[in-house]
């Protein structure tokens, strides 16, 4: 598909919808999208591996046309990545992500004009379509619509009996080429890990626990010090042979506290049911983290949960003048009498 020209007009594939390889990790998709926002301000990362890029304003600034810039952008992430990605551009949201979803792996720029739009989205069928899933698709296709140009030319009305209300009038305005949907820049919410490997593979519980308890005390306090809450924690168990397994909870209440964090960490590797899995390491995630200033804090009838509160501000301030190994994880949670 030729690149269109730069000009005036507002008839202009400007969106950008790229994907990244399947299970790519977090903080390389970070790095994805630090390199879009090269391109553009407006970013909305679409998690877990894919973003949308608005480029009008762009394309006035670079001088030059959108799938250019989708080229410079797969060999940067390549170059600086390692990462191949696939680039579909655009006039609508639909248009460009559908058109990421026909470029085969590992990676590629597929850019549809918007005047050709009708005639690339015709022949595809129904499934290609994004937005649409396989129950519509067999939904349609059990009616006869097999293509997103059939699908096009049935009237929006049948195509709401036949998918309900609201989808149906979606899919039948996509098919059409209709998506008035913005891009709203959006960001991935902030995270903060702590890793431990052990020396040996083991088969050790209490060992795994003891492990645990440092990273929820080392993950505890990187919060506390950026000012910080987690609405949920992510354990991740390696195991010997290159196995993993990963398992994600929201907290009751986002905390930053040693107990609470202690808590949910200890239900889900629990959760694990360990046996026979030899462990080669464990990466805990602090999830969803905001400002701890924009969370109520509740006040607590639990003297003994009020004691331990203020014996781990009275550690902070011992480990920030002493060094974070000053205190072990295991007399933070020694009871208070």
């Amino acid at each position: 598909m030729a690149a269109e020209a730069v000009s005036g007009d507002q008839r202009v594939s400007s969106v950008m919808h790229v994907r990244c390889p399947d299970h790519l990790p977090e903080d390389v998709f970070r790095q994805v999208l630090e390199l879009l926002t090269e391109f553009s301000p407006v970013v909305q990362a679409l998690p877990p591996t894919a973003a949308l890029v608005e480029l009008k304003g762009a394309l006035r600034y670079h001088g030059t046309s959108a799938r250019h810039l989708g080229e410079v952008l797969r060999i940067r992430t390549l170059s600086r990545l390692g990462v191949d990605v696939r680039v579909g551009i655009g006039p609508t949201i639909t248009v460009a992500a559908t058109a990421s979803g026909q470029i085969t792996s590992p990676g590629g720029v597929l850019a549809i004009d918007p005047d050709h739009v009708a005639d690339w989205l015709g022949p595809l069928p129904v499934e290609a379509l994004h937005g649409i899933g396989p129950k519509q698709a067999a939904a349609l296709r059990e009616f006869g619509v097999h293509c997103v140009g059939l699908l096009a030319a049935v009237p929006a009305a049948t195509v709401q009996r036949l998918l309900g209300g609201k989808a149906g009038r979606l899919a039948a305005d996509r098919a059409r080429g209709v998506d008035p949907r913005p891009i709203a820049p959006r960001a991935l919410p902030a995270t903060t890990t702590v890793r431990h490997s052990f020396a040996q593979q083991t088969l050790d519980g209490a060992l795994v626990r003891a492990a645990l308890l440092d990273m929820v005390v080392q993950l505890a306090h990187q919060l506390r010090q950026r000012g910080q809450v987690a609405r949920g924690l992510t354990l991740t168990l390696r195991f010997a042979g290159g196995a993993s397994w990963e398992k994600t909870r929201r907290m009751p209440e986002a905390s930053a506290h040693d107990d609470d964090l202690r808590t949910l960490a200890y239900r889900i590797v629990d959760a694990a049911g360990l046996q026979r899995g030899r462990l080669t390491g464990l990466v805990l995630k602090g999830e969803d983290l905001v400002a701890a200033d924009q969370v109520a804090q509740q006040i607590s009838l639990d003297q003994a949960r009020e004691d331990r509160l203020v014996a781990e501000v009275v550690s902070d301030r011992i480990r920030a003048k002493f060094g974070p190994g000053a205190i072990g994880p295991a007399a933070t949670f020694l009871r208070v009498s």
